[in-house]
Formats: structure tokens, sequence, C-alpha cells
């Protein structure tokens, strides 16, 4: 296809595709699947070979949320049935840190449920910080806490924090759709904030939520704008008791022509395969690590993931391998001076993992027919578990 050879090329020059080349993508059909799979991975390959980074979640403090985000199993008068506690104390979060950490996971990713952390809140995730690195030689660390307030980026830079993880989640102009207590202004200052004091800016997106193929455009090329070092790619959990719990929207082949359509736009970031993987990539996991260069290992925030052991299996057998701690996640032009490809002029992109626009030019490349959308995915509720160990619990963690 002269299509994807074109956004190979592309992807290999850090050139940005034409929203028309990315819409095409999503609009493959099921038979030129592998094509553009085969076509996503070269330029995966091209900035990141074959490593496979692992990230590991600590949910420091579970539910009570006053935010109404309609994805989420901790929003506000949320009757899901999840894990609810406070704040972990520092050895806690340490000790669970320490379970990812010896299963293979170089980065981990600490979150707490809430609109933004007060400077109290700021005080306790730094000890936090402290404790895992003291414990922990060479370990990322990255905090998500919600909207942060001027000056909070800084000191979390200052306590030890390397990243800041907010998800734009989906196009601003749906945004208002989605969530009513905060907007979608306030997702793009608080990335911007963690950008602005140094911290590895991490932002993405959650697909399947009755979002279109130009939001999903809109997002991504948003997220290329700001400019994060890695991009987490979300699949809606559809949990019971959220106001999305009937969204079952995506099928594998609709989540693999995500994730391509990602890489295109974002060639040289860390594209990370986040919640819902196993839900509705299933069996077509592996084949998804064409595409991203990182993934969560084992469980989310307040739902279950695929066994640890699972997961190493499943990067073997596909022939990748786990990026040692010892190994730089991204390509050398992003880490140098100067940062990330924002100031070219064919920019990279990133995001980060939250709670995780643009204006679209319409619909697809001229001269083709778009095929018809995929039938409706099959709901699968049977794989989804809410989580009931680990961080907030006395049962041993998945990692």
């Amino acid at each position: 296809m002269d299509l994807l050879n074109t956004l190979v090329d592309k992807g290999l020059r850090r050139e940005l595709p034409t929203r028309e080349e990315a819409l095409a993508v999503l609009a493959t059909s099921d038979d030129d699947l592998l094509d553009v799979v085969a076509a996503a991975g070269k330029v995966r390959r091209h900035w990141f070979g074959r490593r496979v980074k692992l990230n590991y979640l600590v949910n420091l403090k579970s539910g009570l949320c006053p935010e109404d985000c309609s994805y989420c199993s901790q929003r506000l008068g949320s009757s899901t049935g999840i894990l609810k506690y406070t704040w972990l104390k520092p050895e806690q979060a340490s000790q669970a840190a320490a379970a990812g950490l010896a299963g293979g996971a170089k980065r981990v990713c600490l979150v707490a449920s809430g609109r933004g952390p007060t400077d109290r809140d700021v005080d306790r995730v730094a000890g936090t910080i402290k404790a895992i690195k003291e414990e922990n030689e060479g370990v990322e660390v990255c905090a998500c806490l919600g909207l942060l307030s001027d000056g909070q980026a800084e000191r979390l830079r200052e306590a030890g924090a390397d990243a800041y993880n907010h998800n734009l989640n989906t196009s601003e102009s749906t945004y208002g759709d989605i969530t009513t207590t905060h907007t979608y202004a306030d997702r793009v200052d608080t990335v911007t904030k963690a950008h602005a004091a140094g911290l590895s800016a991490c932002s993405g997106l959650i697909a399947g939520m009755g979002e279109s193929d130009e939001d999903l455009v809109d997002v991504v090329y948003s997220l290329r704008e700001l400019d994060p070092d890695s991009v987490p790619v979300n699949f809606l959990i559809p949990v019971e008791g959220t106001p999305l719990a009937k969204e079952w929207n995506l099928t594998p082949q609709r989540c693999l022509r995500i994730l391509a359509m990602v890489r295109f736009v974002c060639p040289d970031v860390e594209v990370r395969i986040a919640g819902g993987r196993e839900v509705h990539l299933r069996t077509m996991q592996p084949l998804a690590l064409n595409l991203a260069n990182s993934i969560f290992l084992g469980d989310y925030l307040t739902t279950e993931g695929q066994a640890g052991k699972a997961d190493l299996e499943m990067i073997a057998d596909a022939g990748f391998e786990v990026e040692g701690a010892g190994e730089v996640t991204l390509p050398e032009h992003r880490t140098t001076a100067g940062g990330g490809c924002g100031s070219h002029e064919s920019a990279g992109c990133g995001s980060h993992e939250g709670a995780g626009c643009g204006s679209h030019q319409g619909g697809g490349v001229c001269g083709t027919t778009v095929p018809a959308a995929a039938p409706a995915n099959e709901a699968r509720t049977d794989l989804v578990a809410v989580r009931r160990r680990g961080a907030g619990t006395d049962l041993a963690p998945n990692a």
C-alpha cells in the first residue's frame, strides 16, 4: 500500500503524517491489518529495537475521588465495589514497588485519586519517592496525582521524581461529555507545568469511550504538540457501576489499528499499552508489541491485569526482550540537551498516564472509500475483575 510506505518513510524521519493519512490507518480493513502492523513495526524497531519497557503501578490512595470522570471506577458516587483506602505509608508503597521491580519493571508509577494534591500530599509523595529510591538504585519514579498547582511540579522534581503522568484522554471537542468537574485546558496546563519543571512528561488517551476516528486523531495530534516523552494508550475497561459500563466498542483489530496510528504520529516516543489490553486485545496482545515498546506489568489501579509471569513469557515468546535498568529508553535526540522533539519542525510526540484535541480537518483520504465500522465488540465482563490484592490489602501483589 502506498499509504503504508509513505507512513514508514515519514516515521523514520520523524515527519508528521497528515490527518487524512492518520484517519486512513484507522479505516483500513481487517484484510490489510497485518500489513499495517508490519509497517508500524518497522518504525517501532527503528527507534526502539525489540526492547519492551516494563512499568509498575502503585495505587497510593484508592477511591474517594470528588471528580466525575465517566470512565473511572474511583469517580464521585461510584458503586463499583473497588478497594477504598487513604494514603499508603512510604514503607508500604516502597514494599509494593519492590514487587514490581523484582519482576523486571524499571519504572514505578505512583498514582493517587483526587482532583489534585495539596502541598501536604506533595510532602507525602516526596517521602514515598525517597523511600523507593533509597531501596532501589536507578529506579525511575513517575508521579500521577491529578491537576498540579504552581510550584508543585518543581517540588516533585526536587524530591526525586523523574516523570509526571496526566492524560488528555480524549479530544477537546468531546471532553465535556466525559468529565464536567474540570476542563481539557486544566489537563493541558498540568502537562505543561510538568514539562516546564524538568519532569519527563507522560500523557496519553483512552480509546473505546464512544469517540469517533476524528476524536482519536485529534487527541493524538494534540499529544504530539505537547511533546511528552511517553504516551500511554488505555483501552476503556467498562467497569460495572460506571457511566460507560456498556461501552464495549473495541475489537482486537481496532485496538491494533489505534496503536499503529499512534506509532505513526508519535514515532520516536515511548508508546505504552496501558489499561485494558487483556480485555480488548486478548490473544492478540503479542502482536501489539510490534507497535508499542512499553507495557504495565501485573495489575492496574483498581482492576486485575494479566499475571506478571505471563507478561514476561509473552514478551519472550514474541521475540522481544525486557529493557534493562541500565538501558536508556528514548532515542538519543530526545535525551540530549534541548530535550524532546518539540523543538524540531518534524518533532515526535509523547503522553502520560493519568487519572488519560485539537481540531480535525475532515475525513479519509481523497478518492478512497472508508470501510464500514467494525461491529461492536462482544461484552467480555468475565475479563474484568476488581483488584483485591497488592497495595491496600494484606495479599501479595501480582508482579
